[in-house]
């Protein structure tokens, strides 16, 4: 059983007319970092609770829970979620879910973090919480968006970066517009071209490398498939170690 509880909105975040960071107690269980949980609320209109998974963007050691929401045009919960206001309510389940997690990678000596739009949320609650990294010589973490004000976690990657003293190295992607201390592109191109290894100055290979993928389902499996093709990368499977693990965010 996992039933539904009720959390409390302690603040909502606008960054952008798409965009909200959404900061919410709940007497939860304990999760991991990487995990996702579901909120609901109910639709008027079929008196059905309206469900959908989200990321936690909150290290488990910080009991303010905090989800990174996109605003989907026509979306049914996005929308309400975007809309609510301190005091309000919503409900969450109260044990969490996914293997999008760090016991689940093999020692590496470069852990490689992908992610598209909010699927930035995993990476950020795994460098909060800092266990378990010490496996990894070097962590990379790439968030790339289409416009540059949907950069809205930037700060905080910048934060960790100084936090880990060299052992972070952090790169941001825009592929709409350009941006100077960007990289211009998708994810997909950028890794072809090698852009994108130049520019951290590490090399990814099946030899030193584990990528983790979150995002954009079309990413996901176009990186894949260009992994395996280009550099003899497989997905990572519990009954068989690989050098990829996924994770689609819708």
């Amino acid at each position: 059983m996992n039933p539904w509880i009720d959390a409390e909105i302690l603040k909502i975040k606008k960054w952008t007319k798409n965009l909200c960071s959404i900061f919410l107690k709940a007497n939860i269980s304990e999760f991991q970092a990487g995990q996702f949980t579901k909120l609901a609320l109910f639709d008027s209109d079929t008196n059905k609770k309206i469900q959908r998974a989200y990321s936690f963007v909150n290290a488990p050691s910080n009991k303010n829970l905090e989800i990174y929401i996109a605003r989907i045009q026509n979306g049914k919960l996005s929308n309400l979620l975007y809309n609510l206001k301190k005091g309000d309510n919503v409900f969450i389940k109260k044990y969490s879910f996914g293997f999008f997690i760090l016991n689940e990678i093999p020692t590496c000596e470069i852990l490689w973090m992908l992610a598209t739009g909010t699927a930035i949320g995993p990476y950020c609650s795994i460098l909060e919480e800092n266990k378990d990294l010490d496996r990894f010589k070097h962590v990379v973490l790439v968030h790339a968006v289409r416009y540059q004000n949907e950069l809205t976690y930037l700060p905080l990657m910048q934060k960790l970066h100084s936090k880990y003293n060299g052992k972070l190295k952090i790169q941001t992607i825009v592929s709409r517009e350009k941006n100077n201390n960007s990289l211009l592109g998708r994810i997909p191109f950028l890794l072809q071209t090698e852009i994108l290894e130049k520019k951290i100055g590490l090399e990814m290979n099946c030899k030193n490398s584990h990528v983790m993928l979150c995002g954009n389902p079309n990413m996901v499996k176009e990186t894949c498939s260009l992994l395996h093709t280009l550099k003899n990368m497989n997905k990572h499977l519990r009954k068989k170690n690989g050098h990829i693990t996924t994770e689609n965010y819708w």
